[in-house]
């Protein structure tokens, strides 16, 4: 699980996935607010490990600017963030280029285009010096006005090269992408992390995917990687909040055991390793 979606201490964090049956966390990349060191002693504690980070692309932070120096500014917090996530033992970096909020384009797409592209190749250096892989992640059109769909971080991913992955995150793949089965199965090994939550971001199970169906589409893709939960349930400020009342920890020990149910489904048609951060 993300500790984003539940801003909290992180050891209170690392506590809650233990007790409630996780293998790993998927951390925000923000190094300056945690000791490395110290991390890792304590997911190692309570028997846990570092799957890797996403980036938190606010504040500045932006591949696709037009001052140079606030893509450059973006660069080195990318490149702090992979140094990060090594220090932790983790495996990928998920990696929006473009700032979270930023709705209107900068430059001309082919501009655009290019300054991310110089920026990513930098960083996917940095990442194959560290061995962590690099992911870019799609965001809805609500979110960014830059890479909303599978084919778009595909193209991008493959003009950076090397081993740059994707990241593909269910909700937002409900939003924009014609077939998330099309999706899944042109991304197949360049599939690097995936993010869960129901069609509504709700925990899954709680929305409308057939979610057997789409862990099929993810194992026919060759994917074994972990499936980390994103969700975020809106506060409801009406009368009919109260038939929705449950607390964080059912959502978040209900999601893994819905998850765990679905993935042994699957393994009873066919044989799969999978797990649940």
């Amino acid at each position: 699980m993300h500790n984003w979606i539940h801003p909290e201490p992180i050891e209170a964090t690392v506590e809650r996935l233990a007790r409630c049956g996780y293998d790993a966390i998927e951390i925000s990349a923000e190094p300056a607010l945690y000791d490395a060191g110290e991390l890792t002693r304590r997911l190692k504690l309570h028997g846990l490990e570092c799957w890797g980070g996403v980036t938190r692309m606010v504040g500045g932070r932006d591949l696709v600017h037009a001052d140079g120096e606030v893509r450059r500014a973006g660069v080195a917090y990318v490149k702090d963030a992979l140094r990060f996530v090594s220090d932790l033992n983790g495996d990928i970096l998920t990696v929006t280029p473009s700032a979270v909020g930023k709705l209107e384009p900068m430059a001309s797409p082919e501009t655009e285009w290019a300054w991310c592209v110089e920026g990513l190749r930098e960083c996917q250096e940095y990442a194959t010096e560290l061995g962590v892989r690099l992911a870019v992640e799609p965001l809805n059109r609500f979110e960014t006005h830059f890479v909303n769909r599978c084919d778009q971080a595909l193209a991008l991913a493959e003009e950076v090269g090397g081993d740059c992955g994707i990241c593909l995150d269910l909700f937002h793949m409900n939003i924009e992408e014609a077939s998330w089965r099309g999706a899944i199965a042109d991304a197949g090994t360049r599939i690097a992390d995936v993010h869960v939550a129901d069609s509504n971001r709700y925990p899954p199970g709680e929305g409308s995917f057939e979610w057997l169906d789409m862990l099929r589409a993810l194992a026919a893709a060759g994917y074994d990687g972990y499936l980390t939960l994103e969700f975020v349930a809106p506060v409801d400020r009406t009368p009919l909040a109260s038939s929705r009342e449950r607390s964080f920890d059912d959502s978040v020990r209900g999601s893994a055991g819905f998850l765990r149910d679905r993935l042994a489904e699957l393994a009873a048609e066919a044989p799969l390793g999978s797990t649940t951060s």
